[in-house]
């Protein structure tokens, strides 16, 4: 067990690491790639930029969770080095997503006459160039799937970060070269052909690695999966079907909704928001991203008390860094889009609360979601993602007609509450066979102790900092950097979980 855990550290620190370099690079890319983008074509294409990338990952649904499913399956096979039934997995995992690219290309083109009832107004953009934009994203959304199966086994070793890099190097060439293309051609269309370009050579040069470090993926010799060991796969995926439809609905269709209710140049708006909260977040999902195939090899090697004493000292950091990251957005956002992009490509602060009140309970339930992936919890829970996804669609339909932007997000808000009461009990009782009393509590103990912090720093910024200036700015960012943290700190320092990561940052500073 020793050197399972061994390497779980290892892998997970790599995970980090590499993770928070490539978010590093790519975050500085695409706010100076948004600068020129929004200076150079305005809104409207930014609009378009954000709907279609929704529109196809709704599309995605043709996966069906396969992806989920067999990434689970390969922990164990894995873990123990059983190259045999590790090959079978990978060509059916191989079979399966060659019929996915050709659903979603099919589905994808199928969709082409409804363009004109989803955007409601796409401002100087002719519909014919928008059905000539989309096909590129189709292009590039479908042929991804010829290739990104063959990363679950870099995932399954908990060697996420070799993904990572592949993608950062991309990363780096897209973004350079779009930019340069932007700024001497000024046209859309030569934005995105230039994107599919580096794109497809990056799926060139990423098979080719896969199949150098992992010879088993051209091996022809390998024997079907038996019943028995497709049966859990088939439950899975069929419990997974619901979970995708549920998450699409709920995560995809803002975008979409806004587009048709609204209008194109209000989704570019959003996008902004979601760019700024996207590039800090994503600092933030490393850690916990990281370590999901961690999770799975800790349960498949490891007692439940251990399982029970990692849980809650993640859920305890999770809890810090989305609490504070979810008081500095909303405190924040708005002045910075103010100052970089200009006040008319801002938004009300209700739909600012309710994004951000989505955004803390996104990162509470990380988590609970991150465990009951990596113990395989599929089934028991298939229909919580398809009540969401009603919950979602039906208020967000009814809400944006009443109220306008805000209410789609009301929507948005309300489905995750579902999730938020339901999946910790399951967790609890499936996996750590114990009541979840111990989970709600908590949660109602780190909403009291975030609000305190979250209203100083309103009434600061509203009757105090109120003027939209760089300087105001600045002591905002300082306030908001200390205040949370210093409360969060002096609020929750009895507790176990602070007790014992302070002890390794102090083990760890000591010993260098």
């Amino acid at each position: 067990m020793g050197v399972f855990y061994m390497g779980r550290i290892k892998n997970t620190e790599k995970n980090i690491k590499y993770g928070y370099i490539s978010i590093l690079i790519t975050t500085v890319l695409s706010f100076i790639s948004r600068s020129v983008f929004v200076k150079i074509l305005g809104t409207d294409y930014l609009g378009a930029n954000g709907l279609f990338t929704n529109i196809l990952n709704v599309l995605s649904f043709a996966e069906l969770g396969i992806g989920v499913a067999m990434n689970f399956s390969l922990y164990k096979p894995v873990a123990y080095g059983d190259r045999e039934e590790t090959k079978s997995l990978m060509h059916l995992y191989k079979k399966a997503y060659r019929i996915i690219a050709i659903i979603v290309a099919v589905l994808g083109i199928a969709l082409l006459p409804f363009l004109r009832y989803i955007i409601k107004d796409a401002g100087k953009i002719a519909h014919d160039e928008l059905v000539i934009y989309y096909l590129i994203f189709l292009f590039n959304t479908s042929t991804s799937y010829l290739v990104s199966y063959k990363f679950s086994l870099t995932n399954a070793e908990q060697k996420n970060y070799i993904q990572t890099n592949i993608q950062t190097v991309g990363t780096v060439f897209t973004y350079t070269i779009q930019i340069v293309v932007l700024i001497v051609t000024k046209n859309y269309l030569f934005y995105l052909i230039s994107n599919s370009f580096v794109q497809l050579f990056q799926k060139i040069y990423s098979s080719y690695y896969m199949n150098k470090r992992y010879p088993i993926l051209l091996e022809k010799d390998f024997a079907p999966l038996n019943e028995e060991k497709k049966a859990p796969i088939i439950k899975n995926i069929k419990a997974l079907i619901l979970h995708k439809i549920g998450d699409i609905s709920v995560h995809q269709t803002d975008n979409i909704l806004i587009s048709t209710f609204i209008s194109l140049s209000v989704v570019g708006i959003i996008s902004n928001y979601n760019l700024v909260m996207l590039g800090v977040s994503q600092f933030i999902n490393i850690i916990f991203n990281s370590v999901t195939s961690s999770f799975g090899n800790l349960i498949a090697t490891e007692g439940i008390e251990k399982q029970y004493k990692t849980f809650k000292t993640y859920r305890y950091i999770g809890f810090w860094i989305y609490g504070f990251s979810a008081i500095a957005f909303y405190i924040l956002l708005t002045p910075f889009i103010s100052l970089w992009l200009g006040s008319d490509k801002t938004v009300d602060d209700v739909v600012i609360a309710l994004i951000i009140t989505n955004y803390y309970f996104m990162g509470h339930r990380i988590v609970i979601n991150n465990f009951k992936t990596a113990a395989g919890l599929f089934d028991a829970d298939k229909f919580v993602a398809i009540a969401q996804a009603v919950v979602n669609l039906v208020v967000s339909v009814i809400m944006v007609k009443q109220i306008g932007l805000a209410g789609i997000y009301v929507g948005t808000v309300l489905q995750g509450l579902v999730s938020t009461a339901i999946r910790p009990r399951l967790v609890y009782n499936r996996v750590f066979n114990m009541s979840s009393k111990e989970y709600y509590i908590d949660s109602i103990r780190f909403i009291c102790v975030l609000l305190v912090p979250m209203v100083i720093l309103k009434i600061l910024k509203t009757y105090v900092f109120y003027a939209s200036t760089w300087s105001n700015f600045i002591i905002l960012t300082l306030l908001t950097a200390v205040l949370p943290n210093l409360f969060i700190m002096v609020t929750t320092r009895h507790r176990n979980e602070y007790k014992q990561i302070q002890s390794i940052i102090l083990s760890k500073v000591k010993w260098r």
